[in-house]
């Protein structure tokens, strides 16, 4: 009985952690996403192209400076003046 519990519990702290991380349901497509697009053959980090997620619905950008250039049923493209990092982390 004890192992049940042990293994109950542990399935369920994987559970949280991916969860947690946001990657699975990104890819599973319940939260929106965002990434740099490619304009004219180049790649583009000022331009993001975003697809919408079914419990968020289309991300809002203009608080990093960006704004609303192309809308379409499942994806929006935006223009920032700077490129969008995807974290904070130091570089160096």
């Amino acid at each position: 009985m004890l192992l049940k519990i042990l293994v109950v519990g542990a399935v369920l702290i994987g559970v949280m952690g991916a969860i947690r991380d946001g990657r699975v349901l990104r890819d599973a497509g319940l939260l929106s996403s965002c990434r740099a697009t490619a304009v004219n053959g180049h790649d583009d980090p000022t331009v993001m192209s975003c697809s919408k997620g079914r419990l968020d619905g289309f991300p809002d950008l203009t608080n990093k400076s960006c704004k609303l250039v192309v809308v379409r049923k499942q994806r929006e493209i935006w223009r920032c003046d700077a490129p969008v990092v995807s974290s904070q982390s130091p570089t160096g």
